[in-house]
C-alpha cells in the first residue's frame, strides 16, 4: 500500500473467531440486554449483522464493540462454537478502547425515521407500501417536514398505531384528522395521532365519529396542543385535551377511567419493550457505543 494513504487505513486484521473465544462485557460497556437480545434474535437477518471491534491483548480477544451482536448469533444458533467476522486492532490499552467506544459515533448522523421509511419503500417492504397507499388515498404526501398543507412526516407514528392496533385503526385516525381539521399540519403532528388512536383503542364504537368531528372542528389542533401540555406529557396528554373537549356538554361523555386503564396498560407493555424493538443488529450496536 502506498505509505501516503497509511494515516487514513486503520491498522486491523480480520478473522472469523468463534464467539466461545471473545470477551465481552468491559467496565466501559452498558450491561447487556437480555430482552433486547431476544427480540433481535426473534427478527434475526444474516445481512444485518455489523463486524465485531475487537482490542486483542495478551492474546485476548477483548469485544469493545459488538457485545449484543455476538450474544444474539450465539441465541439463534444455539451455540458459542459460532465463528463471527471479527477487525482486530492488536495491542490497543484498555484506556484506548474506552476512548474508541465513547466516541466512535460521535460524528456519525443517523438515519431519520423519514429516510428509513423511504427505503423501506424502495426496498418493497409490504407495511410501509400499505401506510403510503393509506396516506395517499387521503391525498396526503409524506413528507421529511410539515411546513405544508397535508404533508405529514411523523412516519414512526404511522407505523407504531399500525403495528400496535393495526390498519384499520390508523385508516379511522387519519379519517378523524383530516375530516376535523382539513389537513391542518399541526393536526397530523406524531402527539395528535398517537392521543386520536389511543381514543379509538380505548372507546371503540362509543367514540361517534360524526360527534367527534363536529365538537373537535370548532377546536384548533394548536388549542388541543396547549391544553395538552398542562395535563400530561406526550399523546396521553393530547388524548385528554381532545376527550375533554369531545364530553363537553354531552349527555353520554365518555369515561376517563378508561382512558387511564389503557394507557397506564400500554405504557407499562412499551416500557417492557422498550424504544429497542425491531431495532437491526447493525442500530444495536450504534447505540451500545453511544449509552
Amino acid at each position: 500500500m502506498n505509505e501516503d494513504f497509511k494515516p487514513f487505513v486503520p491498522d486491523v486484521t480480520f478473522e472469523l473467531i468463534p464467539i466461545k473465544n471473545l470477551v465481552s462485557n468491559q467496565e466501559y460497556q452498558r450491561n447487556l440486554s437480555l430482552g433486547h437480545i431476544k427480540r433481535t434474535a426473534a427478527n434475526f437477518d444474516l445481512r444485518q449483522i455489523n463486524l465485531v471491534k475487537v482490542s486483542r491483548r495478551s492474546g485476548v480477544n477483548y469485544v469493545f464493540n459488538g457485545q449484543h451482536t455476538i450474544e444474539t448469533v450465539a441465541l439463534v444458533s444455539n451455540s458459542r462454537e459460532t465463528p463471527v467476522w471479527c477487525m482486530i486492532y492488536n495491542d490497543l490499552a484498555y484506556e484506548e478502547e474506552a476512548d474508541i467506544f465513547a466516541n466512535q459515533m460521535r460524528f456519525v448522523k443517523r438515519l431519520s425515521p423519514y429516510e428509513v421509511f423511504m427505503a423501506n419503500i424502495e426496498a418493497g417492504n409490504d407495511m410501509q407500501l400499505t401506510i403510503k397507499a393509506l396516506i395517499e388515498s387521503y391525498s396526503l404526501t409524506i413528507a421529511d417536514n410539515t411546513k405544508s398543507q397535508r404533508n405529514i412526516c411523523a412516519v414512526a407514528t404511522l407505523e407504531y398505531i399500525y403495528e400496535k392496533y393495526g390498519y384499520h385503526a390508523l385508516d379511522k385516525t387519519l379519517y378523524l384528522c383530516i375530516s376535523t381539521w382539513e389537513g391542518d399540519p399541526n393536526s397530523l403532528s406524531g402527539n395528535m395521532l398517537r392521543g386520536v388512536s389511543l381514543l379509538l383503542h380505548c372507546y371503540g364504537d362509543n367514540l361517534h365519529q360524526d360527534l367527534f368531528v363536529e365538537k373537535l372542528g370548532f377546536v384548533s389542533p394548536k388549542e388541543i396542543a396547549r391544553c395538552a401540555q398542562e395535563r400530561h406529557n406526550g399523546s396521553l396528554g393530547f388524548a385528554e385535551a381532545i376527550l375533554t373537549f369531545y364530553n363537553k356538554k354531552t349527555k353520554s361523555p365518555l369515561r376517563w377511567n378508561l382512558l387511564y386503564r389503557q394507557s397506564t396498560d400500554d405504557t407499562k407493555h412499551d416500557e417492557s419493550v422498550s424504544d429497542e424493538q425491531g431495532t437491526s443488529l447493525m442500530d444495536l450496536e450504534m447505540t451500545e457505543s453511544t449509552e
